[in-house]
C-alpha cells in the first residue's frame, strides 16, 4: 500500500499524468497515420467486374492413362468473354463514363468519431463497385454482363498415379467473369474407367489368370498382359489355385513420386465343366493315385495371400 499518501500520491498523480499525455500523443499520432494512408489509397480502383464460378467436370481415364499420365483436350461447355464487348459489358468505348458519385476514385472516404480522434476510412464505390467507370449503355449481344455462354477446348496435362475421386484444379479456366472480372478456376474430377484385364487395389493391379489342371501339376511358361504389353511368367510344379505371382513395379506409380506398385497375378485352376468318355475314364485313374488327394489342412485364402503381400 505505500505510495497511497503524501509524497507518493503526487508520485501516482504524476504517472497518470505522463498516461494521459502519452495517450493524447498517441492518438494524434494514429488519426494522423491513418488519415495519411488512407489519402494515400484513396486513389486506387479496385479491377471491374466479378470473379466468375468455378467450373466442375469429370474426365474419364484409363489405367494405361493413369500409369504414364495424359495430355487430353477437352471441349467445355461454359460462360466464356463476350467477342463483341470484348468482356467490358459497354456498347462502344463512348457508352463508358467517369462515375459521377467517386469521380472515378473507385472509392469513397468515411469519416468517424472514435475514443482514438476522428478516423478516416476509404470503402468502394457503392455505385460502380471501385470501378471508377459506369456504363450507360450496354453491349447488344451480353446485355451489359460482358460474358455468354460458349465452348472452349481445354487442354490439359492430367498427371500419372491419379485416383477414382480424385480433383485437380486448373487456375482461370473456369466461368468468365462478369464485366472484365477474373474467370473462375476449372476443377477436374478424375474417373477411372473399368479394365478387361486388371483390377486395381491402390497402386497396384490384379490380374485374374486362369490355368488348366495339366499346367497347374506340371508347371509351365506362360504369357500375361501387363500395362504396357506382355510379360512370361514360369509356373512351378504343383501350383495350386489361389496362389499370388509378383511382378514386380508393373503396376501404377504413386501419384508425384518415382515409386511404383506391383503387378499381382491371381491363379485359377480351371477345371472342366464337361466331360466325354475317355477323359473320365483318365480322370478315375488319376483319382486313385494318392499324390491327387488334397491335404487335410486347409490352405490360405486368397485375401490372406494378398494381405501377406503388403505386409
Amino acid at each position: 500500500m505505500e505510495g497511497m499518501g503524501g509524497g507518493g500520491g503526487g508520485l501516482t498523480v504524476c504517472r497518470w499524468t505522463i498516461s494521459f499525455a502519452a495517450l493524447a500523443l498517441t492518438r494524434t499520432i494514429f488519426s494522423q497515420s491513418f488519415l495519411a494512408a488512407a489519402a494515400a489509397g484513396g486513389g486506387a480502383r479496385r479491377p471491374r467486374g466479378e470473379r466468375g464460378s468455378n467450373l466442375r467436370i469429370k474426365v474419364k481415364m484409363t489405367l494405361e492413362e493413369i500409369a504414364t499420365g495424359v495430355n487430353k483436350k477437352i471441349k467445355v461447355r461454359k460462360q466464356v468473354s463476350c467477342n463483341t464487348c470484348n468482356g467490358s459489358g459497354a456498347r462502344d468505348a463512348s457508352s463508358v463514363e467517369t462515375c459521377g458519385t467517386c469521380r472515378g476514385a473507385g472509392t469513397v472516404n468515411r469519416i468517424t468519431q472514435t475514443p482514438f480522434g476522428v478516423m478516416q476510412t476509404a470503402a468502394p464505390c457503392p455505385t460502380c463497385g471501385g470501378a471508377g467507370q459506369t456504363i450507360k449503355a450496354p453491349c447488344n449481344v451480353c446485355k451489359g454482363d460482358g460474358r455468354v455462354f460458349g465452348e472452349e477446348t481445354i487442354e490439359m496435362d492430367l498427371p500419372a498415379g491419379v485416383h477414382e475421386g480424385i480433383q485437380l484444379s486448373m487456375s482461370g479456366k473456369g466461368n468468365a467473369g462478369a464485366k472484365g472480372g477474373p474467370a473462375g478456376d476449372l476443377i477436374i474430377t478424375v474417373e477411372e474407367l473399368p479394365h478387361d484385364d486388371f483390377a486395381r487395389n491402390g497402386n497396384a493391379i490384379v490380374h485374374e489368370l486362369f490355368i488348366s489342371i495339366a499346367d497347374a501339376a506340371m508347371g509351365a511358361q506362360l504369357e500375361v498382359p501387363t500395362l504396357d504389353g506382355r510379360a512370361r511368367i514360369k509356373l512351378p510344379p504343383g501350383t495350386q489355385s489361389g496362389k499370388i505371382l509378383r511382378l514386380r513395379e508393373k503396376g501404377l506409380p504413386e501419384l508425384q513420386s518415382y515409386r511404383k506398385g506391383d503387378e499381382l497375378i491371381h491363379v485359377n485352376v480351371w477345371t472342366p465343366k464337361k466331360l466325354n468318355d475317355e477323359e473320365k475314364r483318365l480322370l478315375e485313374k488319376l483319382r486313385k493315385c494318392p499324390i491327387f488327394n488334397p491335404p487335410s489342412k486347409e490352405d490360405k485364402s486368397f485375401f490372406e495371400r494378398v494381405r501377406e503381400m503388403f505386409t
